[in-house]
């Protein structure tokens, strides 16, 4: 499976069904196991390209601090789950996600406390998917072949305080300025 074909599963998902858990099992449906490992490292290549201290920068700012190292692995996950375009669009700027419809209703609602479970941008089963689609030891097989995938974040570059008002605005000013958190 190469990266235009995983795209067009993920995006398919969303077409096929109505919500996560739905796109879950359509998924894990329709994989056969070989594509179930291709799948597992084309997720693998795509969410690295999101995992850097800015894009945890911004999914902190967007989930009011509460974003721990699964937080922002399911962030990462949930970043893919809306598609190639958007995915692209914010791995080169994390800040467009201030122009994502979902980013804007969470602004809205007042802060974590008034979000239902599922409004969280978030999506946990995602990382499962190969794995119930391979149905054996997936991890055994990836490292017989000598690969790896993530089972955490593992950011690239270098931190900075998050919750510090100059770093908001020097780095996602939009997202910063949307969830209040810029002077």
């Amino acid at each position: 499976m190469d990266l235009n074909a995983f795209w067009d599963l993920v995006e398919r998902s969303a077409v096929e069904t109505s919500d996560q858990d739905e796109r879950l099992g359509w998924l894990t449906v329709v994989l056969t196991p070989s594509q179930a490992v291709e799948f597992a490292l084309r997720l693998d290549e795509v969410r690295r390209r999101a995992d850097t201290w800015a894009h945890w920068h911004a999914a902190y700012v967007i989930c009011g601090g509460l974003c721990s190292d699964d937080g922002f692995f399911y962030f990462q996950a949930w970043l893919v789950g809306q598609g190639r375009a958007v995915f692209e669009s914010v791995v080169s700027s994390p800040d467009a996600l201030a122009d994502l419809p979902h980013v804007r209703f969470l602004a809205s609602r007042g802060g974590v406390h008034a979000w239902a479970d599922a409004d969280w941008p978030g999506w946990e089963g995602l990382d499962a998917v190969a794995g119930e689609a391979f149905d054996r030891d997936l991890e055994s097989v990836l490292a017989s072949c000598g690969q790896r995938v993530l089972v955490s974040p593992e950011p690239a570059g270098e931190p900075w305080d998050f919750a510090d008002p100059a770093e908001i605005s020097a780095r996602i000013p939009r997202l910063g300025a949307l969830f209040g958190k810029v002077a």
